[in-house]
């Protein structure tokens, strides 16, 4: 697989010992949204719950609104999902008039309609508990450049070191980075930002400049998550750090770092963050200030472009826990691995960890 823009940032636990074939079928990639509550089975909006295969987020948007003759605005969702592989997602449709909808076409548009039903409430970004991935790696193997520093020595198998590796992840969980997704599909996202900063693109306000801006954040905040691993305190505090709350958009800078808080860190009831950039002061103090200006300093343009973009400071957890680990092994050289993520959060995240993805051969 062609180098991506997280190519150079930094792994938590040294680079994989082992490289595997990813997405060879659109089946080795599986998500389901769980969205965490009961639609209200009443109201202005129709709900759809679809099984969409090669298809992105925004063409069934899209698709949804020409059917029912509205705005794309109007057609709600969690979050976006990949084009590549098998997505189960919900989507609501502002319809105060029920009418019928022509939808017996969407079987040859790779979209499956699973159930339908009505909300009071539009769906909404994030708005779901959690997003479900089934993901399949073929041709598991040892990976010759990290050979020397990271396979295990005395006759380890390639199941020994993953499983040992898996293991290790669901105690003391991944960096959360954010996906090479964000980075547009040709990873030049940050590029056309820095264009749009300069005056060279000219986009108006909407999707398309919004993943733009969303894609330059995303570069500031994967290289300071980079910068503290080598400096081996992303997971752990460092002085003037400001904190999440495990399972929530809430943070908090420390005043006086206690027993308490450090017993919250280590049982994963708190995280360090990151910042996303935008105008006003950073909130992080001390050492971990210094560190994140000192980082971001080296993309002018992307945080002047930022400010100017009226976007402001926020934080996101630096540490992302890997809920309901599980795995096997399906002879010797495939492994299906299953776990849950939060909203915003990247499977490819907990993959880069794991190994190094090929290109399957048939592409």
């Amino acid at each position: 697989m062609k180098p991506g823009a997280l190519a150079g940032f930094g792994h938590a636990f040294g680079p994989p010992a082992l490289e595997a074939v990813f997405k060879q079928s659109p089946a080795d990639f599986e998500v389901i949204e769980e969205l965490g509550f009961e639609l209200t089975g009443a109201g202005e909006h129709l709900c759809l719950h679809l099984r969409k295969t090669g298809v992105n987020t925004q063409d069934v948007v899209r698709l949804l609104a020409r059917r029912a003759g509205i705005r794309e605005f109007d057609v709600g969702y969690c979050g976006l999902k990949d084009r590549q592989g098998v997505c189960e997602q919900w989507f609501s449709l502002y319809q105060p008039v029920p009418a019928v909808l022509d939808l017996s076409d969407l079987p040859a548009r790779g979209i499956e309609v699973l159930a339908q039903t009505r909300n009071s409430r539009k769906l909404r970004r994030g708005s779901h508990r959690a997003n479900r991935f089934h993901l399949r790696l073929r041709d598991l193997a040892w990976q010759a450049d990290a050979l020397s520093g990271s396979a295990p020595a005395g006759g380890s198998t390639v199941q020994d070191w993953l499983s040992a590796r898996l293991e290790h992840l669901a105690r003391c969980g991944v960096p959360n980075y954010f996906g090479e997704q964000r980075f547009g599909r040709e990873q030049d996202n940050v590029a056309q930002a820095l264009q749009l900063f300069s005056g060279e693109l000219r986009l108006p306000r909407g999707q398309r400049r919004g993943l733009l801006l969303s894609a330059a954040r995303s570069q500031l905040f994967n290289a300071v998550l980079s910068g503290r691993i080598a400096l081996q305190c992303w997971n752990s505090r460092l002085e003037g750090d400001v904190w999440n709350l495990q399972g929530s958009d809430t943070v908090f800078a420390e005043s006086d770092w206690t027993s308490e808080l450090q017993e919250r860190l280590e049982r994963f009831d708190i995280h360090p963050t990151g910042p996303l950039w935008g105008a006003g002061e950073l909130r992080s103090s001390g050492a971990t200030r210094a560190l994140e200006v000192a980082i971001c300093a080296q993309w002018p343009a992307l945080c002047e472009g930022l400010a100017k973009a009226g976007l402001s400071q926020e934080r996101r957890a630096l540490r992302l826990l890997v809920q309901g680990l599980r795995w096997e092994f399906v002879g010797a050289a495939e492994a299906i691995i299953e776990f849950a993520l939060p909203p915003g959060a990247y499977a490819t995240a907990v993959l880069r960890e794991v190994c190094f993805l090929k290109e399957a051969a048939s592409e």
